[in-house]
């Protein structure tokens, strides 16, 4: 894994998916053969990329020997954004398997952010024998689309189109503090990172994304569940932590406070003790 001086992204491998997307992941091999498999799935947003999102918490899961890969959704990071395509659930979740498929990964813990979150929950529910566990924060698709725009850092996100001249630098600065609670968590290196993914975006993945309310299938979900919500996000209500706490059959919700729509990026060391911890649980969640 090669850092780029200029853009401070992490380069990793490129693979042509049966879909027909290529598509960019960072993979860190586990300690040994029966090392667990940790799938990070990033969340949305203009610059997204799974490097950006997880650049805090990525080396902590692989030194305590998981495998760990990390990939950039179709629309973000270095993956095709094909401006074609209707960015449903099924696409994102077909698009996750055939990776899981590429990499020869039966099973694994899939960590979401998000849409990251959403995206995890649709394949948990697809596929079940393929997830172990799930790591949620933030965590999309528990609410009608209208709740979601209605949120003010969503309002303030489709205000400026990916794409729109409009859209400088400055811009993007001032949406990613609304993604914090402590606005030094927007350094100038995240806003390169992401500046520079924003460049190559278009407006056809936020224009046509479709993720339904999955709040009734909850309870399908059979695997252990970790969820983290910070209280002051501005993107996906905190009541997504209830619906959670209430519908999932085992599961374990952290709220936490002084904490926006990035609790991995603001409290790193909690999730990632959390994290890691729930990880080397039992299969009940338990430690």
């Amino acid at each position: 894994m090669i850092i780029d001086s200029q853009t401070f992204l992490a380069s990793g491998q490129f693979v042509d998916l049966p879909c027909g997307l290529r598509t960019h992941f960072i993979e860190i091999p586990g300690s040994d053969a029966a090392a667990k498999t940790v799938v990070f799935v990033h969340g949305s947003g203009p610059g997204a990329s799974g490097w950006s999102n997880f650049q805090a918490n990525i080396q902590q899961f692989a030194d305590a020997g998981n495998r760990v890969v990390v990939y950039d959704l179709p629309g973000y990071g270095d993956t095709d954004k094909p401006t074609d395509a209707i960015y449903t659930l099924d696409y994102f979740v077909d698009h996750l398997r055939e990776l899981l498929d590429h990499l020869t990964i039966d099973q694994a813990i899939l960590v979401g952010n998000s849409l990251g979150g959403a995206i995890s929950l649709g394949l948990t529910l697809a596929h079940p024998n393929r997830v172990t566990k799930l790591i949620l924060m933030a965590a999309g698709g528990i609410e009608e689309r209208e709740v979601y725009f209605a949120m003010p850092g969503i309002q303030a996100m489709v205000a400026y189109p990916m794409g729109s001249p409009a859209f400088t630098r400055e811009v993007l600065g001032t949406l990613l503090e609304r993604l914090v609670f402590d606005k030094r968590h927007v350094t100038e290196q995240l806003i390169s990172q992401r500046w520079h993914i924003l460049q190559q975006q278009n407006a056809q993945v936020l224009a046509t994304m479709q993720i339904p309310n999955l709040t009734s299938r909850l309870n399908e979900i059979h695997c252990p569940v970790l969820a983290f919500w910070g209280r002051e996000d501005e993107f996906c209500p905190v009541s997504g932590a209830l619906t959670l706490q209430r519908e999932c059959r085992q599961v374990k919700v952290i709220t936490q406070s002084q904490c926006g729509h990035w609790v991995m990026v603001e409290h790193p060391e909690m999730f990632n003790r959390e994290a890691l911890e729930f990880i080397e649980g039992d299969q009940n969640g338990t430690h």
